[in-house]
């Protein structure tokens, strides 16, 4: 197992050792999408790395994904494709969000596939493509019933004769379709078959329109877990190659095979003791009830810590999940250890693998009214990245 810090990958400043970090296991990430192969069969997986990779590294976590398996990469935003492309990485790739003005020749030049919700979007593409001397690779992206992006109603009409006249025209090639759930953590609920519906019955106008989409692709995590049928041509897992579980309600990532990659890691900065009766950090919200011992953590909201943490979120000490006590501040928040034999140096760790006994992502979700996505993503740059599993995947 080798371990690369983010400095070494990025030339970023600070040591991937402390006082807190990110610990990122790569072949985690690798497994994890390997089991989501298994699961979907002769079906293409397109591995989401958007927003940093859900916060565990663009780059280190999109070749792991690909080395478990995943043929496709997917981004949020053109940047994101094309940092991928600065670093060398060849697999297919799409981008699906952005506004008028973006850069789309670089992203043409750069073989990135683009999702296409508006006719604005594919004139601007167009004219993209004339400049690069090549034709676009579109995806249609369709509004099924999330009400986000994507063509909806009279839309969509629009959207596919105005994707024939300008494919006609030989600057695009209409490659794909797509949607996207809104409620595909809810398995059985009715609208989930309807936006199948929407997007078949779509999908079947696109192609009368003589427009020759090859993929179809509408999953994602949930949908790969519990929907087999909405599995088409490609699937889009995001969350679930982290190891974490889009329905926390149905199972935990372990009982869908999968393994969290994330450990979030803080050294102890100080121990004291302290009496009964004292509040602890701003405004006092906790309160010792006797005699007892607090440890001082240097990270905090700045770091990505939830402030709603505050006197709820769990934290594993000497191997004991304790109790943030008090509020989080901008760098630091304090744990009540009570007797704990805890020294300075000692590593605390905030959320990980519940197979290793650690506190996870969910609980945190739980613990402060949010999801899990939020909670390893939110995790800040200022904590560095360090990385381990099959040789950190030659990076």
């Amino acid at each position: 197992m080798a371990d690369v810090s983010s400095s070494d990958l990025h030339g970023q400043d600070g040591n991937a050792s402390g006082p807190a970090r990110v610990l990122v296991d790569l072949d985690a990430i690798a497994a994890n999408v390997s089991a989501l192969c298994r699961r979907v069969g002769d079906t293409a997986v397109l591995a989401v790395v958007k927003a940093d990779a859900y916060g565990h590294g663009l780059v280190p976590s999109a070749r792991a994904a690909l080395g478990g398996g995943a043929t496709w990469l997917g981004t949020a935003q053109i940047g994101e494709a094309l940092a991928l492309r600065a670093a060398g990485v060849d697999a297919p790739l799409l981008a699906w969000l952005y506004a008028p003005g973006a850069p789309f020749r670089q992203a043409v030049e750069a073989d990135i596939d683009l999702g296409v919700s508006a006719p604005w979007a594919l004139v601007e593409i167009a004219e993209a493509a004339a400049h690069a001397g090549r034709p676009a690779r579109i995806h249609l992206k369709i509004d099924t019933g999330l009400a986000r992006n994507g063509a909806f109603g009279a839309g969509v009409d629009e959207l596919i004769e105005a994707a024939a006249r300008t494919q006609d025209g030989g600057r695009v090639r209409v490659v794909g379709i797509m949607s996207h759930f809104a409620r595909a953590d809810e398995p059985g609920e009715p609208s989930i078959r309807g936006q199948q519906d929407r997007f078949e019955a779509v999908y079947e106008q696109a192609q009368r329109a003589g427009l020759g989409i090859q993929i179809r692709h509408l999953a994602n995590s949930a949908a790969v877990l519990t929907n087999p049928s909405a599995s088409y041509d490609l699937v889009r897992p995001g969350l679930a190659i982290y190891g974490l579980s889009p329905v926390p309600q149905l199972g935990t990532p372990e009982d869908f095979g999968l393994r969290p990659a994330m450990r979030v890691a803080v050294d102890v900065a100080l121990v004291k003791d302290i009496p009964g009766g004292q509040g602890v950090s701003y405004g006092h919200t906790y309160t010792t009830v006797g005699a007892t011992r607090v440890v001082l953590l240097p990270i905090g909201y700045a770091d990505g810590v939830p402030r709603g943490a505050s006197n709820c979120a769990p934290v594993s000490l000497d191997g004991r999940h304790l109790r943030i006590s008090g509020r989080v501040c901008m760098d630091q928040l304090v744990v009540d250890v009570g007797d704990l034999p805890v020294r300075p140096g000692d590593e605390a760790i905030l959320f990980g693998d519940a197979g290793r006994g650690e506190p996870t992502a969910q609980e945190w979700a739980d613990a402060t009214g949010t999801i899990s996505y939020e909670i390893v993503t939110r995790m800040s740059s200022r904590l560095p990245r360090s990385y381990a599993g099959a040789a950190a995947w030659s990076l």
